[in-house]
């Protein structure tokens, strides 16, 4: 039982950190984005 608790809570603990990691790059380029706006520069 104690080895289907690890393997349950390993399976689902990934796509909780893979979330956090889209997040984290999202946010870097919509702060990006906004930054390149606010001064008048290309994105690329």
């Amino acid at each position: 039982m104690t080895n289907e608790l690890v393997y349950g809570a390993y399976i689902l603990v990934w796509p909780a950190i893979t979330l956090v990691v889209l997040g984290v790059i999202c946010g870097a380029v919509a702060r990006d984005v906004r930054q390149a706006r606010n001064n008048d520069d290309d994105l690329i």
